[in-house]
Protein backbone atom coordinates (compact mmCIF):
# COMPACT_ATOMS: atom_id res chain seq x y z
CA UNK A 1 0.00 0.00 0.00
CA UNK A 2 0.96 3.79 -1.13
CA UNK A 3 1.71 5.36 1.80
CA UNK A 4 -0.05 8.34 1.62
CA UNK A 5 -0.92 11.57 4.04
CA UNK A 6 -2.44 14.69 4.22
CA UNK A 7 -0.69 17.12 5.55
CA UNK A 8 -2.99 19.20 8.05
CA UNK A 9 -3.25 22.94 7.71
CA UNK A 10 0.32 22.91 5.76
CA UNK A 11 0.89 26.23 5.04
CA UNK A 12 -0.08 27.65 8.37
CA UNK A 13 2.29 25.67 10.22
CA UNK A 14 5.34 26.04 7.86
CA UNK A 15 4.47 30.14 8.14
CA UNK A 16 4.39 29.53 11.67
CA UNK A 17 8.47 28.72 11.69
CA UNK A 18 9.32 31.46 9.80
CA UNK A 19 11.87 29.63 8.05
CA UNK A 20 15.41 31.29 7.55
CA UNK A 21 18.62 30.30 5.12
CA UNK A 22 20.85 27.94 7.14
CA UNK A 23 18.72 27.31 9.57
CA UNK A 24 18.02 23.43 10.98
CA UNK A 25 14.77 22.40 11.48
CA UNK A 26 12.85 19.56 12.54
CA UNK A 27 9.96 17.24 11.60
CA UNK A 28 9.12 15.36 14.79
CA UNK A 29 6.07 13.37 12.98
CA UNK A 30 7.52 13.15 9.65
CA UNK A 31 4.64 10.83 8.20
CA UNK A 32 4.74 10.86 4.45
CA UNK A 33 7.56 14.10 4.38
CA UNK A 34 4.46 16.66 4.01
CA UNK A 35 5.66 19.60 6.24
CA UNK A 36 9.20 18.54 5.46
CA UNK A 37 9.13 19.20 1.99
CA UNK A 38 6.82 22.77 2.27
CA UNK A 39 9.82 23.41 5.08
CA UNK A 40 12.51 22.76 2.48
CA UNK A 41 11.07 24.57 -0.31
CA UNK A 42 11.29 27.49 1.66
CA UNK A 43 14.66 28.46 2.07
CA UNK A 44 18.03 27.67 0.97
CA UNK A 45 20.60 25.53 2.60
CA UNK A 46 18.29 24.46 5.50
CA UNK A 47 18.97 21.28 7.35
CA UNK A 48 16.10 19.19 7.96
CA UNK A 49 15.70 16.04 10.94
CA UNK A 50 13.00 13.74 10.19
CA UNK A 51 11.79 12.01 13.06
CA UNK A 52 9.20 9.43 12.94
CA UNK A 53 9.05 5.91 15.15
CA UNK A 54 7.21 4.33 11.86
CA UNK A 55 9.71 2.70 9.49
CA UNK A 56 7.29 2.76 6.56
CA UNK A 57 6.62 6.62 7.12
CA UNK A 58 10.46 6.87 7.24
CA UNK A 59 10.76 5.00 4.21
CA UNK A 60 8.19 6.90 1.92
CA UNK A 61 9.65 10.27 3.20
CA UNK A 62 12.68 9.75 2.01
CA UNK A 63 12.03 8.33 -1.07
CA UNK A 64 9.69 11.44 -1.48
CA UNK A 65 12.31 14.42 -0.10
CA UNK A 66 14.94 12.26 -3.05
CA UNK A 67 15.88 15.89 -4.00
CA UNK A 68 17.02 16.97 -0.56
CA UNK A 69 18.93 14.05 -0.32
CA UNK A 70 21.80 16.29 1.42
CA UNK A 71 19.62 18.56 3.30
CA UNK A 72 17.94 15.70 5.32
CA UNK A 73 18.76 13.31 8.17
CA UNK A 74 16.24 10.36 8.64
CA UNK A 75 15.93 9.02 12.58
CA UNK A 76 13.82 6.31 13.58
CA UNK A 77 12.73 7.93 16.82
CA UNK A 78 9.84 9.25 19.16
CA UNK A 79 9.87 13.09 19.24
CA UNK A 80 9.91 12.74 22.89
CA UNK A 81 13.26 11.68 22.40
CA UNK A 82 14.53 15.16 20.75
CA UNK A 83 17.50 15.58 22.99
CA UNK A 84 18.77 11.59 22.50
CA UNK A 85 18.25 12.84 18.77
CA UNK A 86 20.02 15.56 18.54
CA UNK A 87 22.75 14.81 21.21
CA UNK A 88 23.47 11.73 18.40
CA UNK A 89 23.61 13.70 15.78
CA UNK A 90 26.37 16.59 17.74
CA UNK A 91 23.09 19.20 17.04
CA UNK A 92 23.19 21.36 20.06
CA UNK A 93 20.41 23.93 18.77
CA UNK A 94 17.72 24.02 16.07
CA UNK A 95 15.66 26.77 15.04
CA UNK A 96 12.13 25.29 14.34
CA UNK A 97 10.26 22.01 14.87
CA UNK A 98 6.80 20.96 13.44
CA UNK A 99 4.96 18.31 15.13
CA UNK A 100 1.23 17.22 13.90
CA UNK A 101 0.21 14.74 16.38
CA UNK A 102 -2.52 11.39 16.34
CA UNK A 103 -2.50 9.10 13.26
CA UNK A 104 -1.92 9.68 10.18
CA UNK A 105 -3.94 8.86 6.89
CA UNK A 106 -1.90 5.88 5.97
CA UNK A 107 -2.04 3.78 9.06
CA UNK A 108 -6.09 4.62 9.97
CA UNK A 109 -6.49 3.98 5.85
CA UNK A 110 -3.95 0.64 5.95
CA UNK A 111 -6.07 -1.96 7.41
CA UNK A 112 -3.30 -4.08 8.33
CA UNK A 113 -2.37 -1.80 11.36
CA UNK A 114 -5.40 -2.71 13.20
CA UNK A 115 -6.12 1.40 13.94
CA UNK A 116 -9.45 1.64 11.94
CA UNK A 117 -12.83 0.58 13.79
CA UNK A 118 -13.89 0.33 10.37
CA UNK A 119 -11.98 -2.59 8.65
CA UNK A 120 -11.24 -5.69 10.15
CA UNK A 121 -7.91 -6.72 11.41
CA UNK A 122 -5.68 -8.25 14.13
CA UNK A 123 -5.68 -5.83 16.90
CA UNK A 124 -2.21 -3.97 16.78
CA UNK A 125 -2.56 0.05 16.73
CA UNK A 126 1.15 0.30 17.30
CA UNK A 127 2.67 2.87 15.35
CA UNK A 128 6.03 1.76 15.87
CA UNK A 129 5.87 -2.17 15.25
CA UNK A 130 9.39 -2.57 16.22
CA UNK A 131 7.84 -2.06 19.97
CA UNK A 132 6.09 -4.48 22.42
CA UNK A 133 2.97 -3.99 23.40
CA UNK A 134 -0.51 -3.63 21.01
CA UNK A 135 -3.82 -3.31 21.19
CA UNK A 136 -4.53 -7.31 21.57
CA UNK A 137 -2.41 -6.90 25.29
CA UNK A 138 -4.36 -3.60 26.60
CA UNK A 139 -7.64 -5.62 25.49
CA UNK A 140 -7.11 -8.61 26.76
CA UNK A 141 -4.89 -8.24 29.88
CA UNK A 142 -5.69 -5.14 31.35
CA UNK A 143 -8.27 -4.92 34.19
CA UNK A 144 -11.83 -3.53 34.38
CA UNK A 145 -10.65 -0.59 36.74
CA UNK A 146 -7.76 0.09 34.06
CA UNK A 147 -9.87 -0.21 31.14
CA UNK A 148 -12.45 1.80 32.69
CA UNK A 149 -9.76 4.58 33.68
CA UNK A 150 -8.27 4.58 29.97
CA UNK A 151 -11.72 4.69 27.74
CA UNK A 152 -12.49 7.77 30.70
CA UNK A 153 -9.29 9.55 30.35
CA UNK A 154 -8.18 8.90 27.23
CA UNK A 155 -11.48 8.70 25.19
CA UNK A 156 -14.24 11.20 27.38
CA UNK A 157 -16.22 7.90 27.09
CA UNK A 158 -19.33 8.09 29.68
CA UNK A 159 -19.91 4.84 28.98
CA UNK A 160 -16.12 3.49 29.75
CA UNK A 161 -17.74 1.53 32.82
CA UNK A 162 -19.88 -0.40 31.11
CA UNK A 163 -17.74 -1.37 27.91
CA UNK A 164 -14.95 -2.96 29.98
CA UNK A 165 -17.09 -4.75 31.47
CA UNK A 166 -18.49 -6.04 28.46
CA UNK A 167 -15.00 -6.49 27.17
CA UNK A 168 -14.04 -8.56 30.45
CA UNK A 169 -16.74 -11.07 29.96
CA UNK A 170 -16.29 -11.85 26.85
CA UNK A 171 -12.63 -12.65 26.39
CA UNK A 172 -13.24 -14.83 29.46
CA UNK A 173 -14.84 -16.95 26.97
CA UNK A 174 -12.14 -16.40 24.07
CA UNK A 175 -9.54 -13.60 23.71
CA UNK A 176 -10.67 -10.51 21.35
CA UNK A 177 -8.54 -10.64 18.53
CA UNK A 178 -9.91 -8.15 15.79
CA UNK A 179 -10.94 -4.62 15.64
CA UNK A 180 -14.68 -5.49 14.51
CA UNK A 181 -14.69 -7.98 17.41
CA UNK A 182 -14.05 -4.75 19.34
CA UNK A 183 -16.02 -2.81 17.81
CA UNK A 184 -19.21 -4.65 17.91
CA UNK A 185 -18.41 -5.08 21.67
CA UNK A 186 -18.26 -1.68 22.30
CA UNK A 187 -21.23 -1.43 20.30
CA UNK A 188 -23.64 -4.07 22.44
CA UNK A 189 -22.36 -2.18 25.64
CA UNK A 190 -23.73 1.25 24.61
CA UNK A 191 -27.57 1.15 25.20
CA UNK A 192 -29.28 2.20 21.97
CA UNK A 193 -30.95 5.23 23.32
CA UNK A 194 -27.39 6.37 23.55
CA UNK A 195 -26.40 5.34 20.07
CA UNK A 196 -28.81 7.14 18.02
CA UNK A 197 -27.33 9.88 15.51
CA UNK A 198 -23.79 8.60 16.17
CA UNK A 199 -22.29 6.78 13.81
CA UNK A 200 -19.43 5.21 15.06
CA UNK A 201 -19.93 5.17 19.03
CA UNK A 202 -16.68 2.93 18.85
CA UNK A 203 -14.35 5.64 17.90
CA UNK A 204 -13.68 7.32 21.51
CA UNK A 205 -12.51 3.45 22.45
CA UNK A 206 -10.63 2.98 19.49
CA UNK A 207 -8.88 6.32 20.16
CA UNK A 208 -7.94 5.57 24.11
CA UNK A 209 -6.69 2.52 23.36
CA UNK A 210 -4.47 3.72 20.42
CA UNK A 211 -3.12 6.47 23.18
CA UNK A 212 -2.70 4.14 25.60
CA UNK A 213 -0.64 1.92 23.26
CA UNK A 214 1.82 4.45 22.22
CA UNK A 215 1.89 6.24 24.90
CA UNK A 216 1.06 9.49 23.04
CA UNK A 217 -0.68 11.68 26.50
CA UNK A 218 2.22 10.29 29.42
CA UNK A 219 5.29 11.95 26.71
CA UNK A 220 3.76 14.80 25.43
CA UNK A 221 3.89 17.72 27.81
CA UNK A 222 7.76 16.66 28.43
CA UNK A 223 8.21 16.53 24.97
CA UNK A 224 7.46 20.00 24.68
CA UNK A 225 9.94 21.20 27.39
CA UNK A 226 12.46 19.12 25.93
CA UNK A 227 11.91 20.65 22.63
CA UNK A 228 11.57 24.01 23.89
CA UNK A 229 15.10 23.86 25.33
CA UNK A 230 16.71 23.02 22.82
CA UNK A 231 15.28 25.49 20.30
CA UNK A 232 17.63 28.95 19.14
CA UNK A 233 16.51 32.15 20.58
CA UNK A 234 13.87 33.10 17.89
CA UNK A 235 13.28 29.35 17.30
CA UNK A 236 9.38 28.32 16.56
CA UNK A 237 7.77 25.50 17.50
CA UNK A 238 4.64 24.83 15.95
CA UNK A 239 2.19 21.74 16.87
CA UNK A 240 -0.95 20.39 15.51
CA UNK A 241 -3.62 18.56 17.85
CA UNK A 242 -6.47 16.50 16.75
CA UNK A 243 -8.59 16.24 20.61
CA UNK A 244 -8.98 17.95 23.40
CA UNK A 245 -7.10 16.40 25.71
CA UNK A 246 -3.43 16.83 23.30
CA UNK A 247 -4.46 20.46 22.95
CA UNK A 248 -5.35 21.11 26.23
CA UNK A 249 -1.47 19.70 26.89
CA UNK A 250 0.23 22.02 24.76
CA UNK A 251 -1.96 24.75 25.70
CA UNK A 252 -1.31 24.49 29.28
CA UNK A 253 2.14 23.75 29.13
CA UNK A 254 2.66 26.61 26.48
CA UNK A 255 1.71 28.91 29.31
CA UNK A 256 3.38 27.80 31.51
CA UNK A 257 6.70 28.16 29.99
CA UNK A 258 5.46 31.71 29.07
CA UNK A 259 4.58 32.69 32.44
CA UNK A 260 8.28 31.41 34.28
CA UNK A 261 7.71 32.36 37.76
CA UNK A 262 6.05 29.40 39.54
CA UNK A 263 6.35 31.14 43.26
CA UNK A 264 2.79 30.45 45.12
CA UNK A 265 0.72 33.70 44.55
CA UNK A 266 0.93 34.61 48.40
CA UNK A 267 5.15 35.35 48.07
CA UNK A 268 5.29 39.28 48.02
CA UNK A 269 8.28 38.89 45.61
CA UNK A 270 9.82 36.28 43.25
CA UNK A 271 11.88 33.77 44.59
CA UNK A 272 11.99 31.07 42.31
CA UNK A 273 14.01 32.60 39.42
CA UNK A 274 12.51 31.22 36.65
CA UNK A 275 12.32 33.54 33.97
CA UNK A 276 10.01 33.17 30.92
CA UNK A 277 10.99 30.80 28.46
CA UNK A 278 8.65 31.19 25.04
CA UNK A 279 6.13 34.14 23.69
CA UNK A 280 3.07 32.60 22.30
CA UNK A 281 2.52 33.52 18.64
CA UNK A 282 -1.17 32.34 19.18
CA UNK A 283 -3.05 33.20 21.43
CA UNK A 284 -6.13 31.09 20.38
CA UNK A 285 -5.35 27.80 18.16
CA UNK A 286 -5.58 28.25 14.52
CA UNK A 287 -8.35 26.24 12.83
CA UNK A 288 -8.05 24.77 9.58
CA UNK A 289 -10.39 27.22 6.90
CA UNK A 290 -13.13 26.09 4.79
CA UNK A 291 -11.51 25.51 1.56
CA UNK A 292 -8.97 22.70 3.49
CA UNK A 293 -12.56 21.15 5.59
CA UNK A 294 -13.91 20.56 2.01
CA UNK A 295 -11.14 18.94 1.10
CA UNK A 296 -10.47 16.99 4.18
CA UNK A 297 -13.01 16.25 6.46
CA UNK A 298 -10.04 14.75 8.58
CA UNK A 299 -8.78 18.20 9.72
CA UNK A 300 -12.32 19.01 11.52
CA UNK A 301 -11.01 18.42 14.62
CA UNK A 302 -7.54 20.27 14.22
CA UNK A 303 -5.74 22.48 16.05
CA UNK A 304 -2.67 24.40 15.73
CA UNK A 305 -0.45 26.62 18.46
CA UNK A 306 2.79 28.22 17.87
CA UNK A 307 5.17 29.64 20.32
CA UNK A 308 8.74 31.24 20.03
CA UNK A 309 11.89 30.72 22.00
CA UNK A 310 12.97 34.06 24.20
Amino acid sequence: MEFKHYSVMLKEAVDGLNVRENGIYADGTLGGGGHSNEILKRAKDIKLIGIDQDEEALKAASERLLEYKNQTVFVHNNFSNIIEVLDELGIEKIDGMVLDLGVSSYQLDNADRGFSYMADALLDMRMDKSKDGSAYDVINTYSEDELTEIFYNYGEEKWSRRIAKFIIERRNIKPIERTLELSEIVKAAIPQKAREGVSHPEKRVFQAVRIEVNGELKILKNALINIVERLNKGGRLSVITFHSLEDRIVKQTFLELQKGCICPPNFPVCVCGNKPKIKLITRKPILPSEEELLINSRSKSAKLRICEKL
